[in-house]
């Protein structure tokens, strides 16, 4: 298929993106990586009349340290998070699931704004941007503001971007003492999508669990936070009875839907089964 006959403009402000799209009166779409926006063009799931090019806004770039926070440029590409120092030192779980995302070729293309914005279930980087309490910078007519990634996936490709909304940037706050970070998913290969995946941040203080984020992704219609897990393993050691306990709060964080290729079930025994690898990693055995 082809996509259907619209106009493009590449702009180079922030100010100019906002006034176009309001021009079009809501039939507009943004354009950064095209990784989601040119599939979606060539299925005609969306018709939009005007494509706005924001690639070339320099807002939308740069990794730098801003009052001890991360800051990380929408039109960061996902290779970056694997080389970056910056991302290495101060966001290292982006760092560990990067090399997870799809194939190079599209590592190299695609932006982490484009993302979280798209919001997929089943991708890594909203998941991880749960676990690290990270927060996401969103500009529209009336300004900026930001979100925290725990409020910003509300459902299916549902973000709590307004429309005409542009995202920024994604804040990362400062690590913390005995900080530590796991990152794994299950797929049929690499690079497919995930079956169930996960990402734990976590401070750590003598083996004894001070602080802790978990989030899982491909389980839902959003990335989930596995708070009832988190709580099972508050000022616990991670060794074989807090993980054993951790493994059966999950049931109650998690409600996997049938799927034809896979049931609830095994998608629930799955995340338990990478839970307990990813929580022996960081300290425990596995379980």
């Amino acid at each position: 298929m082809k996509s259907p006959a619209l106009d493009y403009l590449r702009v180079e402000t922030l100010s100019a993106a906002l006034d176009a799209f309001a021009g079009q009166g809501g039939e507009a779409i943004y354009l950064a990586g095209g990784h989601s926006v040119v599939p979606s063009l060539t299925l005609r799931l969306q018709a939009p009349s005007l494509l706005i090019d924001i690639s070339r806004i320099a807002e939308l770039s740069g990794i730098e340290l801003i009052d001890g926070w991360l800051r990380i440029g929408a039109m960061t590409r996902h290779a970056e998070m694997i080389s970056n120092p910056l991302i290495a030192a101060h966001a290292p779980l982006l760092k560990a699931a990067a090399p997870h995302v799809a194939h190079p070729a599209i590592r190299n293309r695609g932006t982490i704004g484009g993302s979280l914005s798209l919001a997929d279930p089943a991708s890594e980087f909203p998941a991880v941007a749960m676990a690290m309490r990270a927060e996401i910078e969103v500009v529209g007519p009336h300004g900026a503001r930001r979100v925290k990634a725990d409020d910003f996936f509300l459902g299916l490709y549902e973000t709590a971007m307004a429309p005409g909304e542009i995202l920024r940037s994604v804040f990362v706050p400062p690590v913390t003492a005995g900080q530590v970070v796991a990152f794994d998913e299950l797929a049929r290969r690499r690079g497919d999508y995930a079956m169930v995946g996960a990402g734990i941040q976590a401070s750590l203080e003598g083996g004894r669990v001070e602080d802790i984020s978990i989030a899982f992704f491909a389980v839902g219609s959003k990335p989930t936070r596995a708070a009832n897990v988190e709580a099972a393993l508050s000022g616990r050691m991670l060794d074989a009875v807090p993980i054993k306990a951790a493994q059966a709060a999950l049931a109650d964080d998690l409600e996997p839907d049938d799927q034809p290729h896979m049931s609830a079930t095994i998608r629930l025994h799955l995340a338990r089964v990478l839970l307990g690898r990813l929580l022996g990693s960081l300290g425990g055995p596995t379980a």
